[in-house]
């Protein structure tokens, strides 16, 4: 048998010039159609009706990602009254499942403003915070107009509560390990455990 002396060869794994620019066309195609879907549902969400609980969401500077779309869809679930979304960017609205056009859409730059604003319909302010100075949402009786704020998911709250003595810290409890709750599932519970007071 003849023996070769050429090197063995061997294919590259990394993507050509023509893949890479192909996945980069790809992807912002893809923004583009999320960008466009999102302006669209902004526009329907002017025709939005207030839910059937004067409650709101404050959610305070998130990421404009998964998370924003699906507290949507449980506002809508839970018939929340408004969600206030301050200094968020577009968003896919697909996992909404169409709750984006649905609850009424308040936009703000600062936290002050959306403050302002509720403060001058006399909502209550409640921050969901870990803080060890917190009340547990159970132990709160909340009064029917609660205006509940959500912090960045990683950052948490852009202020501080206690630089605002008119907002109450609270938390959920927890029992296991992990630091924090999804935000998502954070406003589901929080949701759930005003509706669970008020038709109790």
């Amino acid at each position: 048998m003849a023996r070769s002396d050429s090197a063995p060869h061997f294919t590259s794994m990394e993507p050509d010039s023509d893949e890479l620019l192909s996945t980069r066309q790809a992807r912002k195609r893809r923004q583009a159609l999320i960008l466009r879907n999102y302006e669209k549902q902004r526009r329907r969400n002017l025709l939005a009706k207030p839910g059937v609980h004067r409650f709101v969401l404050v959610l305070d500077h998130l990421k404009a990602g998964f998370n924003v779309p699906k507290i949507f869809r449980s506002a809508e679930a839970f018939g929340a009254r408004e969600v206030h979304l301050v200094d968020i960017g577009p968003f896919d609205p697909s996992p909404a499942k169409g709750a984006f056009r649905k609850v009424p859409a308040r936009f703000h730059d600062r936290f002050e403003q959306a403050h302002a604003a509720l403060a001058s319909k006399g909502y209550h302010f409640y921050a969901l915070t870990p803080s060890p100075e917190s009340e547990p949402i159970h132990r709160i009786r909340f009064p029917e107009k609660s205006a509940f704020i959500l912090g960045h998911e990683e950052r948490g709250l852009s202020f501080d509560p206690a630089d605002w003595p008119g907002i109450l810290p609270v938390h959920i409890p927890q029992f296991g390990e992990v630091e924090s709750l999804n935000v998502s599932v954070a406003a589901s519970i929080v949701m759930y455990e005003y509706i669970r007071q008020h038709h109790a």
